[in-house]
């Protein structure tokens, strides 16, 4: 692994024999928003965020003067915890996605280039350091918030806070405060 992470750093060269040019291809460093998805960092990840949404849930749940908190924790943390991490990959996709855009644009035209700085680089490396980059960030976050509220308010929560004014508070209170705000940490710092 260790091996692997440092070689994250390096830059290969290809050259192409049909066109007869040097292309350079650079290897991305693991944003942050990505590290979560490495097998060793699951061990933390995972009780973490269970514990993030049971608290949410709970203060949540305390604030709103909800009865039956036990019963509704039993029957819905669960849920939320899954789909709370599918929300999160929904996000990731899409913070991911200008890597791919990146990959099928022309790489001699101004708009690649304009792309690439403003957008694939600057969100894989520090997503504030452009402000194309940083409304892409808010974008993916908002777009995991809106999956969380929606897979909490129709799934989760649906059978254990039947109430929907409650049930819209509650998912609302879920996607506000478990939304993946750490898209937004430049993975830079890490490899100063």
């Amino acid at each position: 692994m260790k091996g692997y992470l440092s070689n994250l750093h390096n830059i290969y060269k290809v050259y192409s024999e049909k066109s007869s040019k040097n292309i350079i291809l650079y290897n991305m460093i693991f944003p942050l928003w990505l590290l979560w998805i490495i097998p060793s960092t699951w061990i933390v990840i995972l009780p973490a965020n269970f514990l993030i949404d049971l608290a949410v849930l709970l203060i949540t749940m305390h604030c709103l003067k909800i009865s039956g908190r036990k019963e509704i924790v039993k029957r819905s943390v669960w849920k939320i915890w899954v789909f709370g991490f599918i929300s999160d990959f929904i996000g990731t996709f899409f913070m991911f996605l200008v890597n791919i855009i990146d990959s099928f644009l022309d790489y001699r035209s101004p708009l690649t280039e304009w792309w690439y700085n403003n957008l694939t680089n600057a969100v894989t490396y520090n997503p504030l350091s452009t402000p194309a980059a940083f409304l892409w960030t808010i974008l993916c976050i908002l777009i995991s918030g809106s999956c969380i509220f929606l897979f909490n308010y129709h799934f989760c929560l649906r059978k254990a806070v039947p109430d929907r004014i409650l049930r819209k508070k509650l998912a609302l209170s879920l996607a506000i405060f478990t939304a993946p705000y750490l898209f937004l940490v430049p993975t830079s710092w890490f490899f100063m």
